[in-house]
């Protein structure tokens, strides 16, 4: 009996230090977000800068596998398309202010077809109890959308890095008062042992 009181105690201490580690990220997460809140240009041009280097990396992943094509096809089709990634990668890290308004306009649009989605969802869910959230949610989604695309492109300096700043805040507050929470309830459960 000794030896599984050890072990619980042993689990209990991990997952306690599981829930610090957390509470760290889930500051983190807080001030990374508060940055981009308050500078949103640089967190923009930073969002679309990684994404540029992720379609060079796909691009050059595409040309890597041209080589195990089975045929002169699939070589050329595969090569062609990693070509065609690096390029465009490139030319958004090269250009970050283009990247950074190519990515507000599909934000705007993916919002808008978001609340299209959610406005079909309503319409065949009506009947069920809270139901009216899901309306309530299109009408919120297609307002932002229309935000976002109404004064575009002269809000593409600042839409991505403030809709991340308010994601990664909200985020990290979520994760830190669940962090919180679990510690507390590991400590009191460790108490009673």
């Amino acid at each position: 009996m000794n030896e599984q009181n050890t072990t619980q105690t042993g689990l209990a201490e991990d997952l306690k230090r599981s829930a610090g580690i957390s509470i760290g990220m889930a500051v983190l997460m807080i001030v990374a977000g508060l940055l981009a809140i308050f500078n949103p240009f640089a967190a923009g041009l930073g969002i679309s800068m990684v994404i540029g280097w992720l379609i060079v990396f796909s691009g050059v992943t595409h040309l890597i596998y041209a080589f195990g094509a089975g045929g002169p096809g699939g070589f050329l089709w595969r090569t062609l398309v990693g070509v065609v990634y690096v390029i465009a990668g490139f030319f958004l890290v090269l250009n970050p202010p283009i990247a950074l308004a190519s990515l507000t306009l599909t934000v705007g649009i993916v919002l808008i077809a978001e609340s299209v989605l959610q406005f079909v969802g309503f319409y065949q869910l009506r009947e069920l109890p809270g139901s009216g959230w899901i309306l309530f949610d299109g009408i919120a989604t297609l307002g932002l959308g229309i935000l976002i695309l109404y004064p575009f492109p002269t809000n593409s300096d600042w839409v991505v890095g403030t809709i991340f700043g308010i994601n990664m805040l909200f985020s990290g507050v979520t994760r830190l008062l669940y962090s919180v929470a679990a510690k507390k309830e590991l400590s009191a459960t460790a108490a009673q042992h």
